[in-house]
């Protein structure tokens, strides 16, 4: 009789549905996950099609999307409608939506109010919230309401102003506060930790304290997932970008050229041809 080869074990995140136990269940595993920002329809519905298992309506939107200088100004009522057309279109990645600079810090009630507002009218399956130990009260409060929380270490861009700009945090004896943070938020019910700018040895030592997973942007590749703006990645944005940054098209230059040629075609009357008229 042949023997048959049993077939590989699925791996954690081979679901029709990605939850947050399946995050949980691929560090257990040692697998990695993929985390890209996303503000519309048309981009989650491409990269949820192409495996992207956690999609991020981040308040990057101030950058990306509004025109805004920072991610500061970026209000509730701005970032819902953008999370609601992400959580619409997707139909296995998991939605994160970021809670706004001014939305959570007040108290534990606030953070909640705002919270399920994005659950309800948003459609998001967690949220993500800035800032250290002090905010363990405010993602209890959140977790004990039935919300799923990510709690976001290291650079916080809501706390720019404070931190002197963007610069790398967790350095030297900052590592360890970087740890005790992570682990007050993760026993307040974070079931996970996004580390920004922060040294590899640092979120190594993170992620390696922790059972929850990690994300990392800027953080090396010791963190369970990683993180980064899709307009950085497919290379939309010109200009100088973070190290962090791998940009794996040019679609500033694809784009330029095709608007270019639409520019052309109309100006010679090229465009449009009979083929294009009823």
């Amino acid at each position: 009789m042949t023997q048959q080869t049993p077939s590989p074990e699925p791996g954690a995140l081979d679901v029709r549905r990605v939850r947050t136990h399946h995050l949980l269940e691929a560090k257990r595993r040692g697998e990695k996950f993929t985390m890209l920002t996303s503000y519309d329809a048309l981009t989650a519905s491409i990269f949820d099609a192409a495996g992207v298992d956690t999609l991020l309506v981040g308040d990057s939107a101030g950058n990306n999307v509004l025109g805004y200088s920072s991610t500061l100004p970026v209000t509730v009522d701005e970032l819902l409608p953008m999370c609601r057309a992400v959580s619409g279109a997707v139909e296995r990645a998991l939605v994160v939506v970021d809670l706004p600079f001014g939305s959570y810090e007040a108290s534990p009630e606030q953070a909640v109010a705002t919270a399920v507002r994005f659950l309800k009218e948003g459609g998001a399956h967690a949220v993500k919230v800035e800032g250290g130990a002090w905010f363990a009260p405010h993602v209890e409060a959140m977790v004990r309401a039935g919300v799923p929380v990510v709690a976001h270490l290291g650079f916080t861009p809501q706390s720019e102003h404070a931190l002197g700009g963007y610069r790398v945090q967790g350095r030297g004896d900052a590592a360890r506060v970087l740890v005790e943070d992570a682990r007050a938020l993760e026993a307040a019910g974070a079931f996970c930790v996004l580390m920004e700018m922060v040294p590899a040895e640092a979120a190594e030592a993170v992620d390696a304290a922790l059972g929850v997973p990690t994300v990392g942007i800027g953080a090396g590749a010791g963190t369970t997932g990683q993180v980064l703006v899709w307009q950085d990645m497919l290379g939309l944005r010109r200009g100088r970008m973070a190290r962090f940054v791998r940009q794996y098209a040019d679609l500033h230059g694809v784009v330029s050229e095709a608007v270019g040629h639409y520019v052309d075609d109309v100006r010679s009357g090229a465009f449009p041809g009979p083929e294009h008229s009823f």
